[in-house]
């Protein structure tokens, strides 16, 4: 087969690699790709929110398969328009990519279906949402709705920080907010493989979202996952499949829009059970990095089976992956661009692109995250330590990392 990776991240350079070991995959496409992705991929000088342009490409290319990476690609209807054209891909409908796209309308979902997930209100002005806010005081979570790559979320601890978090967000015209209660317990993400009612769960990984140690500082789009999680029970993973996951799916063709593709679970286990804290409509990042190479079935035969609404048994390493993010400084506020990077082919381990470029033969800074370094090891002890050493062989000062990635699941 021919398959097509749309996108230019560290997700899709997992997909990449995933597909690029199917023994189904005769040649692979990246569009744009990245400068990892190039190594095992013809990259196409396609942008992945140039709808038409993806299409044009994926006839004159003959691709039998697209893979979609990012949730902008999804929302600006990627999917309509390939089927519209006869051509087969994996991935959400624009409808269908409301599931994040829009946080209001995934949350009216789980109400209608008592899908379990914080108690919440949604608002399109300032006065009424600080209002809200006072009357239920803080901690409290404000969710900007819309796309936010990661971001966009405030835990606010106080008032103060809450009342920022409001004005940041009706700075912006035609912004609503959804504000939902603050839930305290363990975070992980489970992330499925979806077809209208047929579920298959992926090993579950654990996305560090905050930007600096300790889980302190501004929400990111992730500094680090590891894979699989110690806390998460096979019981935890059938309660959520069972409770969330495939309640919503059904309850996504009930609405008419039904999804296909990697329907992700952020979920919090609680004192009062297991409650979904997002849905996204696309494979996590940086999740994809550690999960997908832990994965010993053939991934392209999976997603086949998976739109042939075939059950499917997944086989998977029994090794720990652990993955950390090297992001510029100034991340999540900022990025730097064109800082030279060095030492990246020295590293004994998975080195995903998420934002680099070639300039003059170096591999330079070109984003917010730069690189991710998984190991996999038989623990999380020695995975850790695998990674955090192979990451003193990349050279380059602008870039930062978190040093406890995984360390909450070892203590």
């Amino acid at each position: 087969m021919k398959i097509l990776v749309v996108g230019k991240g560290g997700r899709e350079h997992a997909l990449a690699k995933a597909a690029h070991a199917s023994k189904l995959c005769d040649q692979l496409y990246c569009a744009p790709g990245n400068p990892g992705m190039a190594k095992i991929a013809t990259c196409l000088n396609v942008s992945d929110s140039d709808i038409e342009g993806l299409v044009k490409a994926a006839k004159e290319n003959e691709i039998d398969l697209t893979i979609v990476g990012p949730e902008a690609t999804l929302s600006l209807g990627i999917v309509d328009a390939f089927e519209k054209e006869g051509l087969k891909i994996f991935g959400p409908t624009k409808a269908a990519t409301q599931v994040e796209s829009s946080k209001d309308f995934a949350k009216q979902i789980m109400a209608k279906y008592d899908i379990p997930t914080a108690a919440y209100q949604t608002f399109d002005n300032y006065e009424e949402a600080w209002k809200y806010v006072e009357s239920k005081g803080a901690p409290i979570v404000i969710k900007e709705d819309g796309l936010k790559a990661g971001k966009g979320v405030t835990v606010a601890m106080d008032l103060d920080q809450a009342n920022e978090a409001l004005k940041i967000a009706f700075d912006i015209e035609n912004n609503q907010v959804v504000i939902e209660e603050y839930l305290e317990g363990f975070e992980f993400s489970l992330i499925c493989l979806v077809h209208n009612e047929l579920v298959i769960p992926l090993e579950v990984a654990q996305d560090h979202k905050c930007v600096f140690d300790g889980d302190k500082g501004p929400n990111t789009g992730g500094m680090g996952s590891y894979s699989p999680v110690k806390k998460i029970t096979p019981e935890i993973i059938q309660e959520a499949l069972d409770t969330i996951l495939c309640p919503m799916a059904k309850a996504m063709v009930k609405e008419n829009v039904p999804f296909t593709g990697f329907l992700y679970g952020g979920l919090m286990m609680t004192k009062d059970g297991i409650k979904t804290i997002e849905f996204n409509a696309r494979f996590g990042d940086p999740e994809a990095e550690v999960i997908l190479p832990r994965l010993e079935s053939d991934f392209v035969q999976a997603i086949l089976d998976v739109m042939d609404n075939n059950p499917v048994k997944l086989k998977w390493s029994d090794k720990v992956s652990h993955g950390v993010v090297l992001a510029s400084e100034g991340y999540p506020a900022g990025s730097t661009s064109g800082a030279i990077i060095e030492g990246v082919d020295d590293v004994d381990g998975f080195v995903y692109h998420m934002g680099t470029k070639e300039v003059d033969g170096n591999l330079v800074t070109a984003g917010g995250r730069v690189l991710m370094v998984v190991t996999l090891e038989p623990t999380l002890e020695e995975a850790f330590e695998h990674t955090y050493n192979e990451i003193k062989k990349i050279h380059c000062d602008k870039l930062f990392f978190r040093t406890d990635i995984g360390r909450k699941d070892m203590d």
